[in-house]
This record gives structure tokens, C-alpha cells and sequence, in this order.
């Protein structure tokens, strides 16, 4: 593949370059570094947002409703629906995202579905590289949805900006974002379909949570009715408070400061696990031999694979 074609391309606009762009990263491409290197002084300018919850909690429609309102204040966006469970299935799962495809006809919207079968970091680097594609051929605002509520969805909040966590009335749900450590990675509340029986229990348990909660930042708790539109300005409006709250103190720089570091961490841990599989798979052998007859610890057994990669 001509790579520096495609990135003219993809910088160019072009749909499909940016969509070959981002199945590049998708599949963990050895060209992936050389393309990284090209982009980057591109990027920096697209503000995250990542939306996550259970699934049924309408992730999708609100999705769908927020690209609509950026779309209002004439903002490029772009949006990632990302399937944690596609290296089973062997792709991205589309479902209700095909409700999205309301904005499919807009230029400055792209929409993409991914599946991150084939990236030796999986999730954890595959979006970031997919959201700096998407930065770099001039998304101002990038959209992260994700399908469920899971260790994977903690991990592809890392690379937002600002994190919504969706729940529904119905008790419990307060307990369960708690549970699945949500609590601590929201940045706003989103009780969607509002119009049901217990949304205001639902409030009132998020804010008591909230209440304990030591940090600075107050996550605001907002309702929604995605499916009718409602809400969505209160939501956009509390997506910018944070923005502005972030900017004001420094701490969206830190954010992404922190973020940088947990990228290059993983990018140098994938190395050294590729370099294991075809530098050194025949002394892991042997090492794995001696740990399994006890004659070797694992941790002895690990300091010499490290001693023989240099």
C-alpha cells in the first residue's frame, strides 16, 4: 500500500482514505509508526468525548443526538463506536448504530465502527491512533461511544476528554455504575429515558454518591430522552462547563499529558511482546520448561528473557 498517498488522501477529505486510514490502525499495520510520524504534527486540536454505560441504555440514539447538536455550533466531528468484544467475532458489531447513519449523508461527520481485531495493543492503543486520524484530517470534536460497561470501557475512557456514563431509572443502576468503578471515571451523569418510572430516584441516588465523593470536580447528573431529543442542550451544556472547568486549571493538558505517557508505556510493553514471540520464542520454550520442573521461578525466568532481548 502507498501510505503516503493514502494519507494525502485521508487530509485531504476523502472519505474512503480515511476510512483505509483507520482500518490501518485497525489491523496493527507495520506501516502504523511511519503513518503516526506523518499526522501528528497535524493533531491537537479535537476535543473527546467518550460515552459509555449498559447496553440498552441508548448509548446510540444519544450518540446520534449530540453529533447533531456540534453539528448546530458548525464543529467537524467524528465518531468511533467501538465493539471491545469484536476480537471473538471478527469484527465491529454495528446494531443500533445504524440509526447514526442520519448524519452519513454530511460531510463533515464520519462515522466508523471499529473493531480492533488485529492491533497488537488492542483497545487501549488502537483508539487513540483511530481518534489522532480523525484529529489530524480535521475533526474538531470526536465521539467515542462504547457498547457495554466492562474493564475494556475503563480502559477506551483513558483516551477522552470528557466521559459520560449513561444509566437508566430503575434502581440499582446508581449501584451497578459504582460497582463496574464508574463512578470514578465520569465526568457527567446521563439519565437517559427520563420519561420512565424512577429517573428522579435515579438522580437523587447519583447525587448522594456523588456526595462522598472527595474529588474537585463534581460530575453533573443530567436527563435525557435521546429518542425525542430532550435534554440534549442541558447535556452539551454540561460537556462544555467541564471543558471550560478543565481549561480554566490546566488539567485538560494534564489529562492528555497522562494519557501520552500511558500510550508510549503500551506502545514500548507491545514491543517487547512482539520481540518475544519472534526474537525469543525458543528460550520461552526452554524457560517455560525449566519453571513448569521447578527448577526456574517465573520471575527468574522473566529476568532472563529481559537480559537476552537487550
Amino acid at each position: 500500500m502507498d501510505t503516503d498517498s493514502l494519507i494525502e488522501r485521508a487530509l485531504a477529505g476523502e472519505r474512503r482514505g480515511i476510512a483505509q486510514l483507520i482500518s490501518l490502525v485497525e489491523d496493527g499495520s507495520s506501516d502504523l509508526g511511519a503513518v503516526m510520524r506523518t499526522i501528528y504534527p497535524r493533531t491537537g486540536n479535537a476535543y473527546t468525548i467518550g460515552i459509555t454505560g449498559a447496553p440498552g441504555a441508548g448509548k446510540s440514539t444519544l450518540t446520534e443526538q449530540l453529533v447533531g447538536r456540534a453539528r448546530r455550533d458548525d464543529h467537524k466531528v467524528g465518531v468511533l463506536a467501538i465493539d471491545p468484544s469484536s476480537p471473538f467475532s471478527g469484527g465491529a458489531l454495528l446494531g443500533d448504530r445504524v440509526r447514526m447513519q442520519s448524519h452519513a449523508t454530511d460531510p463533515d461527520v464520519f462515522i466508523r465502527s471499529m473493531a480492533t481485531r488485529g492491533h497488537l495493543g488492542g483497545i487501549s492503543l488502537a483508539t487513540p491512533e483511530a481518534v489522532r486520524v480523525l484529529d489530524a484530517v480535521g475533526k474538531d470534536i470526536v465521539v467515542i461511544e462504547t457498547v457495554g460497561v466492562g474493564q475494556a470501557e475503563v480502559e477506551i475512557t483513558d483516551a477522552c476528554d470528557t466521559t459520560l456514563v449513561v444509566v437508566n431509572p430503575g434502581w440499582g443502576d446508581a449501584v451497578q455504575a459504582s460497582k463496574a468503578g464508574l463512578m470514578e471515571i465520569a465526568d457527567v451523569f446521563v439519565v437517559n429515558k427520563a420519561d420512565r418510572v424512577g429517573a428522579e430516584d435515579s438522580v437523587r441516588e447519583l447525587k448522594q454518591m456523588l456526595e462522598m465523593s472527595e474529588a474537585e470536580w463534581k460530575p453533573e447528573v443530567v436527563q435525557t430522552i435521546a429518542t425525542k431529543g430532550e435534554g440534549i442542550d442541558d447535556l452539551w451544556t454540561a460537556i462544555e462547563k467541564h471543558r471550560a472547568y478543565q481549561e480554566e486549571r490546566g488539567l485538560l493538558e494534564a489529562r492528555r499529558r497522562r494519557r501520552v505517557e500511558r500510550e508510549i508505556r503500551e506502545i514500548v510493553a507491545e514491543r517487547f511482546r512482539q520481540r518475544v514471540e519472534t526474537d525469543a520464542s525458543d528460550l520461552l520454550t526452554t524457560l517455560a520448561d525449566d519453571v513448569t520442573a521447578r527448577r526456574l521461578d517465573p520471575y527468574s525466568a522473566a529476568d532472563r528473557l529481559i537480559e537476552e532481548l537487550g
